[in-house]
């Protein structure tokens, strides 16, 4: 935890160490809120669904250990309506849509395991940054944002900590002095949204002027309050909404006991292609833009 700026300089070197070893936890089978707000930065995409915008991500809030959260979610349509809630797995406890599916996964029935792809648990990452260039929208330019990304974009990040030939460094992108700017390049691919040409630049200083990297620092907004469970809502009202929106009984619960996490992570769900949204038609690869396109439809 960094307390102070001079201390966040001094202790770079070993921040790096820290990181891979975390996001070796979150690659580990068995480890364990979204607000819509002017805090958040989205990138614009044009009519084609093409975007290009620099970012850089920042170190970790001050008083705060990592860079990230990381928050699981559900969206997903039944008889009864929409199920669009953050899953409580997010901090350790047990959640009734987890609890449903491994129910459904478990009976070996593939027409259930169906429905558990559809149902299963989205992931996505919440971190600070700084707007390098954003052509679209040049305002955002110079300012502190949060932004919500999926897999695709982690797995990057975590590649330049964790580089897979001896010839590559392991990099800490979220370091100010020694990190690198990320090249948000942003397609559409079969109707989906694709990152894979996104990239990270050459390692070099956001800036040259440590009073205004600490000016950065110090507008980071903190990402440990979106794991608060105040921002949760209870197991009985999630339960409440899934038996409303499948049409339960109340009694048809998932085994409560072992919750076989992996039953919801071993194999992806496809994103619905065919959906009443005529103002957005197709979904992502990203988990972010798939819970943005679950919520739109909701709302529709």
């Amino acid at each position: 935890m960094t307390s102070s700026f001079a201390d966040l300089k001094r202790a770079r070197k070993t921040s790096l160490e820290t990181l891979i070893s975390e996001t070796n936890k979150l690659n580990s089978p068995g480890e364990n809120q979204n607000r819509d707000d002017d805090n958040f930065w989205k990138p614009t995409v044009d009519k084609a669904g093409n975007g290009y915008a620099v970012i850089r991500f920042l170190p970790a809030p001050g008083g705060e250990d990592l860079p990230w959260v990381r928050m699981f979610n559900h969206g997903f349509q039944g008889p009864g309506g929409w199920y669009i809630e953050n899953s409580l797995t997010t901090i350790g406890k047990k959640d009734p849509v987890s609890e449903h599916n491994t129910m459904l996964w478990n009976s070996g029935i593939e027409s259930n395991k169906d429905i558990v792809r559809k149902q299963k648990r989205r992931l996505n990452y919440i971190a600070n940054i700084y707007v390098v260039s954003d052509p679209s929208a040049p305002e955002n330019e110079g300012k502190v944002f949060l932004y919500k990304f999926g897999k695709k974009i982690f797995d990057k990040i975590n590649d330049m900590m964790n580089p897979q030939f001896q010839d590559e460094q392991p990099v800490n992108p979220f370091d100010l002095w020694e990190g690198a700017n990320f090249k948000l390049k942003i397609r559409q691919v079969e109707g989906y949204r694709n990152y894979d040409k996104s990239e990270f630049d050459r390692a070099e200083p956001l800036l040259d002027d440590d009073d205004k990297l600490e000016s950065i620092w110090k507008s980071e907004h903190s990402l440990q309050e979106f794991l608060s469970p105040s921002n949760f809502k209870s197991y009985e009202e999630l339960q409440a909404k899934l038996n409303r929106v499948l049409g339960l009984d109340g009694g048809q619960q998932g085994n409560r006991e072992g919750i076989a996490q992996t039953v919801e992570d071993v194999e992806p769900a496809p994103v619905p292609r065919a959906a009443p949204a005529p103002a957005m038609a197709s979904a992502s690869d990203d988990d972010d833009d798939s819970m943005s396109f679950f919520e739109q439809l909701a709302n529709e």
